[in-house]
């Protein structure tokens, strides 16, 4: 397992993450399998998504939190009722394909880090999964 650090700038943003999950991938050798990419935050998720343009980023945030108010009148006591609820919807995790030691990527896909709590540093995992394990 190999883990790297984000270091966040705002509340809410999505971070790419592709390049660090692909040195980590490059760095095991793994040439045929999986990548698993793990968020172990209550706070921040991880998705797939277009890279290229930039409202995509934007409109994925807006709707959130449309969908999610900040203020809705919850009951947790920190004030961030609505980044654990985003964090449930995108989810903490992401499973990639690895062929020829490459991601399987989309020619438009990217792996973003959803932080939806910040600014903070957050950690992500990165467990590759070879071709046959647990089969």
């Amino acid at each position: 397992m190999r883990q790297f650090g984000v270091a966040t700038q705002k509340r809410e943003e999505l971070v790419d993450i592709t390049s660090q999950v692909a040195q980590a991938l490059a760095e095991s050798g793994l040439a045929e399998g999986a990548v698993l990419v793990y968020s172990p935050h209550t706070t921040a998720g991880l998705t797939i998504n277009e890279g290229a343009d930039p409202d995509v980023k934007r409109d994925m945030l807006a709707h959130l939190a449309s969908l999610v108010p900040q203020r809705a009148g919850f009951r947790h006591a920190e004030g961030n009722s609505d980044a654990h609820i985003k964090t449930s919807l995108v989810g903490p995790s992401q499973l990639v394909p690895v062929t020829g030691g490459r991601m399987g990527l989309g020619t438009w896909q990217k792996i973003y880090l959803c932080e939806f709590d910040g600014p903070r540093r957050r950690t992500v995992l990165v467990q590759t999964l070879a071709a046959g394990e647990g089969a």
